[in-house]
């Protein structure tokens, strides 16, 4: 399932290439075709993610709420003009020292080998339809414009000179703004909008009123927005923090400290697109880490492999109807 950071991208994708225009908006799968008629012709005034939740906001007061699910994902395709703070080489405040010849212009940065760090395919894990570098701007090579549709596509939004398609959200709906209102009271806190004083404490308050286990309260969307079953693991992990300990049973610094690890690797994921939770990473192995998931997660899908700091075995444990990766000698 795409976690908090992917949407993140895809709202400041929308915020560069169709805020202020006037979007067509379409169904040619035709399941959204309803919905599709109530918002097209408007202009898209404004767009924000809050976790995994995604709101187009329209000039005739209505809303696009767009929750990918596991297999949803928007691929954009035309002129697309690339949101600065998501540039790969861009992110030199949270990468380790990289030689200045990988800060020229021209340089391929290394691509992610499932492209989850495209900019044209966002959302669940596919190959992306076009690699390239990062640059201010690519143009795709669709031949016709708008390109013919590709799939089963939910929805699909143009303007003049970009394309986004939508494929199999779990929720794509046309709401009004008490509607969005009434959604964004359900969520948790979402770093990414606002990491202040008040809103770590808001998922405090929230935390340690809860029974249950910490791997289970994490990926409580009312508790805490945006974090899925990657950044669950690894946060514990980097936490040392055993997932079956009570949330309520943890200390508020403890807890104070999860939000504050939540914070960094939230901006490095939006920024860099991918969840590269390894700390102090030579530039060797920076390079690798953009290149390989293995590379960049401690125990993520490492089932069975000696921990790389405990020599213990990975563990991989069914909690919740959701796989749980751990480590049971760093994590007792």
């Amino acid at each position: 399932m795409p976690e908090g950071h992917s949407v993140h991208r895809i709202a400041r994708q929308f915020a560069r290439n169709f805020v202020g225009k006037k979007v067509e908006v379409s169904s040619p799968q035709g399941r959204f075709a309803a919905g599709a008629q109530l918002i097209t012709g408007a202009e898209l005034i404004s767009v924000h993610a809050v976790g995994k939740q995604l709101f187009l906001d329209f000039d005739n007061q209505l809303c696009l709420r767009v929750h990918l699910g596991i297999y949803g994902a928007w691929d954009f395709s035309g002129d697309i003009k690339i949101h600065p703070s998501i540039q790969v080489h861009a992110v030199s405040d949270l990468e380790p020292v990289i030689s200045s010849a990988k800060r020229q212009a021209d340089e391929v940065v290394p691509r992610d080998e499932a492209a989850e760090d495209s900019v044209t395919s966002i959302g669940a894990p596919r190959r992306a339809r076009l690699r390239m570098a990062e640059a201010d701007s690519i143009k795709t090579a669709d031949t016709a414009w708008p390109p013919e549709p590709v799939g089963q596509v939910r929805a699909r939004l143009l303007s003049d000179t970009v394309c986004a398609d939508l494929r199999g959200p779990t929720v794509c709906e046309v709401i009004s703004a008490a509607a969005v209102e009434s959604v964004l009271q359900r969520l948790g806190p979402d770093p990414a909008n606002s990491a202040s004083p008040e809103e770590k404490q808001r998922f405090l308050a929230r935390a340690t009123k809860k029974k249950t286990a910490i791997a289970a309260v994490l990926m409580d969307q009312a508790v805490i927005a945006g974090i899925g079953n990657v950044y669950r693991a690894e946060m514990l992990f980097r936490a040392r923090l055993n997932p079956f300990t009570l949330a309520n049973e943890l200390s508020c610094d403890t807890l104070a400290r999860l939000w504050d690890d939540w914070v960094k690797l939230l901006e490095i994921g939006i920024r860099v697109g991918q969840m590269i939770t390894k700390d102090d990473l030579d530039a060797a192995a920076y390079q690798r880490a953009l290149r390989e998931r293995d590379a960049r997660h401690w125990v993520y899908k490492k089932e069975g492999i000696p921990c790389e700091v405990c020599s213990t075995e990975i563990a991989l444990t069914e909690f919740a109807a959701r796989k749980l990766y751990w480590c049971p000698g760093c994590q007792k």
